[in-house]
């Protein structure tokens, strides 16, 4: 075996020293004792070389007691090879990054002057160099490897050949001679006495890995095949001839590694099998050779000992083989240096490879070493080494290039590593070779040294750049790798070794996520415009587990009887029961929808224990499903399925908007269709079927769509009005009983009043409920509304007495003004009596306690009323709606005219016909009246000027019939002049629906659908990213929404948990957080500092995570840049068009020079929602388009010049 040889390490550099290269760094090193009668073999090596094999030389340089000397190019500044050596030196920065490796004159130059007395070359660039070996030897500095007469023979494949012919080796059939020429290859083919005919396998006559080789099956494919080749090896190698030899079909790649001491003697350290290969290149190689026969193995190891023994070879090299299906092994070539999968070698005969190399050169012969054959043992069990690289097999092993943010090594028994460039910060350049690290296992057999590789690779953690990994794990996990003979046509016959691991680095997106929120603030469009989240933590109660009741609750009804059980239930149910709308309509009645779901899990224990004997949890639907995929950057399908696993046994509710589903347009039936069967599947029990104009049509699809999926159908009736005044119009007592009337007879099992706006007064509760009850007296009653002007709980209270069977209402800190009233207050109030709602106030207040603080965390969201307003019966707004309006206003350049839209949203109801305001008919009132005070119209002005003005995308579409028909029909003539007798697009030239408008739709193609997003998401990293059905219908609801979901998931993945206050306003420095990913993995957070901006507006941030330095880098979006100074339109030129709202530009529609008529598209514009399409006010010539598309605009803004014909 090999001895350990010490000595002094010689770190002192000649008095005559002057450092040739810029930049000299010097690294101190530490002194060896050392026994005197085993001097070093030199005093200083160098390790011409870069990289994870310059690191191994300097290591073992290291443990000889050898001074070490590195060189680096200037791209390689800061890699690790560099301060691994004692001294490092830089190379000529005037030549490109490989060149400078390639420096053979300047690099001898370093040595000369730096007391450099041997060079170790490792692999690659110039390690099989003849002029740099004797450059070396001319000057007296020993070359670490093969001698040049060595290099001269088998540098040259076709002078290896011969070598081998002449030591009885057997070869390939192919040629003696490399070509340079097509021509040459073609002729020597064709001749039968060569007995070489296609296929064959064109190799470049210098170099290897893997460069210059291919494989030619047809006389057609040889010019190109050749011609690359040869191009192939001129640039890698300088010399572009090839020679030809027979293609051996599904070989073995079998080598052996051997040590001469140029005496003639050479010894083997075995075999390696190297099959698992990719274009000819090795990517996991394995000692000694699995399933090999012996008697093959003993042919190879001895031609190959034979080989260099005649050669008299030096120093280490290997000797490659393949062995085709019958055993039969052929020569290949010689490697005359150290090759990449040495380790797996050194694990298995214990000899130090390199150190050996080193310890050649000096002039030890193998004897001295201890190194003779009887002295080597049989392997000692096996080893497996794979290379980790910065490629992603996805992309046909695309090299991957960026900054490292994540590095972490494994460890343990059995592994060993051999680590390159990579480490946290460092940055992989497109210049080299993309090898990371390589990874070495030893383990008794060969199916335990894969199993630790596995574990290793797991272990290892790479974020910043794509690596090999998932390809790596895919083919150590492969039944065939581990228990079968592979050959070299394995990866091309498992495709999906390919396919990307689903690695979902959760923690690094996340610290991207904190870093993004730190450096820009919370995003703009999150609508954070108050005070921020308040510091205190809700406090969680827990509440006493009740005792089981002896009758089944209303969920346990549904679930076992079905909706109409549950309805007979609901109707004996002594008392009134309650829906607590906490989690859906109070938030987006008072906080813009921004509720988190993580701040509903966390009070879901004790809300299943307080409200057990609630109708209903509303929880899901309506504005929610969107603004949890927009804003808040969850699944709302995640929440509803978190929902029900929190509480099991009270009947979760949502918001369904008819054929509108959740959105707000039409879909095709099937669409509405799939979309109630997987909300009930993934845990919905009533839907509340409403339209925003009370169409029937369109409520049949949704009451049809449910009742097919097995839910509870609550129909719901838009009220507005009030029954009680007899001059309030056509929604009278009459209207509301008929539509009743139509519902029951639909079949529905519940019957709602909707009441939106809180108008619903108390009289009129009484009147309306009353004649209900009387014409329905099995229909259950469930009336919903908002405390607006503050009568919320009169009303509810005089419906219940009125024969109301349930009725909405909110957790006290989240009732009131525009949400729905005092949940507490109706439970005191009817506490005792024959409305007892069965909840406990002690409990109900425990409940709430909690949303008294919680709602702290959305101070962000507070809209700042401070009380009930009564112009609510004036302006009819509904309560979900009015937040929302108000932030959507101050967005759109009108904060202090909130008044003035209140009072224009009354106008914009009475152009729209009086219409059932609820979303999206609310929307179009809301954007409608918007656009008025934006654009200080008068409600005589629309109607005069509307055949010229540009009305909001919503309002157009609405006269369209795009959400149905109104009570009492379209107001005309203003019908007339906003659609100006344009076609609806994708129609048979209609100008407006007459009917239901999605009956005519044609069925989506839901598979179809699917295909499509997995293809665009499926790659996505981060957990499992297989397109589930509930994906399709996101996708199908809101298709730009979904998409800017997922891309905001694959830059920060998932965030439903990290807390609220995180999420809003990042970190402060000091500060350290806990996250749950998931039971039993926790991340623990501190942010330790933050940079200034530097030129690039880059901001670096340090955190700690588990104790472990992390970094991510931020672009800093709040600098601020040159503000564009834009034209405005000219005041009462109607050929200067002009922006009707601040917004952005979605897309131009002409180009200077067209001629457009009055009433043709030119600019589409998008606000908070609100899209626009900017019509041409005249015909004529288009001569001007200022704007284009993502342009930020203000109102008035100048668009389009137009000359009028």
């Amino acid at each position: 075996m090999l001895r350990a040889i010490l000595s002094r390490s010689s770190a002192l550099r000649p008095s005559s020293f002057r450092p040739v290269a810029l930049d000299f760094y010097r690294f101190k090193s530490t002194e060896s004792k050392v026994m005197e009668e085993d001097p070093a073999p030199f005093k200083k090596i160098m390790a011409a070389n870069r990289g994870e094999i310059a690191t191994r030389i300097n290591r073992a340089a290291s443990e000889l007691g050898v001074s070490s000397a590195g060189i680096y190019s200037y791209e390689d500044r800061f890699t690790q090879h560099r301060y691994k050596a004692d001294q490092a030196f830089q190379l000529d920065r005037t030549k490109s990054p490989v060149a400078a490796y390639l420096d053979i004159d300047t690099i001898v130059k370093i040595c000369l002057q730096n007391g450099v007395e041997a060079v170790h070359p490792g692999y690659g660039f110039l390690s099989e160099n003849m002029k740099f070996a004797s450059a070396l030897e001319r000057v007296g500095i020993t070359f670490v490897g093969p001698t040049v007469g060595n290099l001269n023979t088998f540098g040259d494949k076709t002078l290896a050949r011969e070598q081998a012919i002449a030591a009885n080796v057997p070869v390939v059939p192919g040629s003696d001679d490399a070509f340079a020429t097509v021509a040459e290859a073609r002729t020597f083919i064709e001749d039968p006495q060569y007995n070489c005919s296609y296929p064959v396998i064109v190799k470049a006559a210098m170099g290897g890995g893997g460069r210059g080789i291919r494989v030619v099956l047809t006389a057609e494919e040889l010019e190109p095949m050749f011609t690359q080749a040869s191009n192939e090896a001129l640039n890698a190698f300088g010399d572009g001839r090839c020679f030809v030899e027979k293609y051996v079909r599904d070989p073995r790649h079998i080598e052996v590694q051997c040590l001469g001491d140029g005496t003639g003697e050479v010894v083997h350290l075995w075999d390696r099998d190297c099959s698992v290969q990719r274009r000819h290149q090795k990517v996991i190689e394995t000692a000694p050779a699995h399933g090999l026969a012996e008697s093959t193995r003993e042919a190879i190891l001895g031609d190959a000992v034979r080989l260099l023994g005649g050669a008299k070879y030096r120093n280490a090299g290997t000797v490659e083989f393949l062995v085709d299906q019958e055993g039969n092994h052929f020569f290949m070539e010689v490697n005359p240096r150290v090759q990449v999968e040495h380790t797996v070698t050194e694990e298995i005969s214990g000899v130090d490879i390199v150190q050996s190399q080193i310890l050649l050169a000096s002039g030890k012969t193998l004897n001295e070493l201890g190194l003779t054959q009887a002295d080597i043992p049989a392997p000692l069990g096996f080893a497996m080494q794979c290379r980790v690289t910065t490629e992603n097999p996805s992309q046909d092993f695309r090299p991957d290039t960026g900054t490292i943010d994540v590095f972490r090594m494994p460890g343990g028994m059995g592994i060993r590593l051999d680590d390159g460039p990579g480490f946290p910060g460092a940055k992989i350049t497109p210049h080299y070779d993309s090898l990371l690290v390589k990874i070495t296992a030893k383990a008794r057999d060969r199916k335990d040294a894969a199993a630790k590789l596995v574990r290793a690779l797991k272990e290892f953690r790479v974020r910043g750049v794509t690596t090999n990994k998932s390809f790596l794990l895919n083919v150590l996990q492969n039944r065939e790798f581990l228990t079968e003979v592979v050959d070299t046509g394995f990866i091309a016959a498992n495709p999906y070794l390919l396919e990307p691991l689903r690695e979902q680095d959760r923690a690094q997106k996340l610290l991207h996520y904190i870093g993004h929120i730190i450096v820009n603030g919370t995003p703009k469009e999150l609508g954070a415009m108050g005070p921020p989240p308040s510091t205190v933590d809700p406090f969680v109660p827990v509440l006493k587990e009740p005792t089981p009741e002896q009758s089944p609750s209303l969920k346990q009804v549904f679930d076992e009887h079905g909706a109409k059980a549950f309805a007979k239930a609901v109707r004996a149910s002594e008392g009134l029961l309650i829906t607590d709308t906490t989690w859906r309509d109070a938030h987006q009645s008072l906080l813009a929808t921004r509720l988190r779901t993580t701040d509903m899990l966390h009070i879901a224990p004790a809300t299943k224990i307080a409200l057990r004997n609630a109708y209903s949890l509303e929880c899901w639907g309506g504005a929610t499903f969107d603004v949890a995929m927009r804003f808040l950057r969850e699944c709302p399908w995640d929440r509803l399925g978190a929902l029900r696993e929190a509480v099991p046994d009270i009947p979760l509710q949502m918001l369904l908007r008819g054929a509108n589903a959740v959105g707000y347009t039409s879909y095709p039936d099937n669409v509405v269709h799939e979309f109630c069967k997987r909300s009930k599947e993934h845990g919905m029990d009533v839907f509340r079927v409403f339209d925003s104009v009370n169409y029937v049509e369109n409520m049949r699809l949704g009451i049809d769509a449910v009742g097919g999926a097995g839910g509870i159908v609550e129909a719901a009736i838009g009220y507005t009005g009030d029954v009680a005044d007899p001059n309030r119009g056509n929604y009278d007592l009459e209207y509301y009983l008929d539509l009743a009337k139509q519902l029951d007879d639909l079949g529905v099992h519940v019957l709602a009043i909707k009441d939106m706006a809180g108008l619903l007064k108390p009289q009129a509760a009484t009147m309306l409920i009353g004649a209900l009850r009387e014409a329905h007296p099995d229909l259950p009653i469930h009336v919903h509304t908002h405390d607006t002007a503050g009568t919320g709980v009169a009303s509810m209270l005089a419906a219940a007495h009125a024969g109301a069977d349930a009725v909405d209402a909110a957790m006290d800190a989240m009732s009131g003004t525009t949400s729905q009233p005092s949940l507490g207050a109706l439970v005191a109030s009817t506490a005792g009596t024959s409305l007892d709602t069965g909840l406990a106030l002690n409990e109900v207040s425990a409940v709430n306690e909690y949303w008294e603080e919680c709602r702290g965390l959305y101070a962000p969201f507070e809209s700042g009323q401070k009380s009930g307003s009564a112009d609510v019966y004036t302006h009819e707004m509904p309560g979900g709606q009015y937040t929302n309006l108000l932030f959507q206003s101050s967005q759109l350049g009108l904060t202090g005219q909130w008044s003035e839209v209140k009072k224009a949203y009354a106008a914009a109801n009475r152009l729209l016909g009086d219409i059932i305001k609820v979303t999206p008919s609310s929307k179009v009132t809301g954007d409608l009246a918007q656009f008025m005070v934006n654009n200080k119209l008068t409600e005589e002005e629309v109607i005069e000027r509307a055949e010229t003005l540009s009305f909001p995308k919503s309002v157009i579409e609405y006269f369209q019939g795009y959400l149905g028909i109104p009570p009492f029909g379209f107001p005309e003539p203003l019908r007339t002049k906003v659609l100006k007798g344009t076609t609806i697009e994708g129609t048979d030239g209609l100008t407006c629906f007459e009917g239901r408008p999605g009956a005519d739709l044609s069925p989506m193609d839901l598979d179809a659908a699917r295909s499509m997003l997995q293809e665009k998401w499926g790659d996505m990293d981060g957990s499992n990213n297989t397109i589930r059905d509930v994906d399709v219908m996101s996708h199908a609801m809101y298709p730009n929404v979904y998409d800017e979901y997922m891309e905001h998931k694959r830059e920060f993945g998932k965030l439903s948990y990290v807390d609220t206050r995180t999420f809003l306003t990042g970190m402060e420095v000091g500060q350290e957080l806990t996250v749950t990913l998931e039971p039993g993995k926790q991340l623990v957070v501190k942010l330790i500092s933050v940079s200034q901006p530097n030129l690039d507006g880059l901001v670096s941030i340090q955190f700690e995570l588990n104790g472990s330095p992390r970094q991510v880098q931020v672009k800093d979006q709040t600098r601020t840049s040159e503000t564009i100074a834009r034209p405005k339109a000219l005041h009462g030129v109607e050929g200067s068009v002009g922006a009707p709202m601040p917004g952005v530009v979605l897309e131009t529609k002409v180009n200077k020079g067209d001629k457009v008529k009055m009433g043709d598209a030119l600019v589409s514009l998008s606000a908070m929602k609100m899209e626009t399409m900017v019509a041409a006010p005249v015909s004529g010539v288009v001569t001007r388009v200022v704007v284009t598309a993502n342009d930020q605009i203000d109102a008035g803004d100048l668009l389009v010049e137009i000359e009028e014909d």
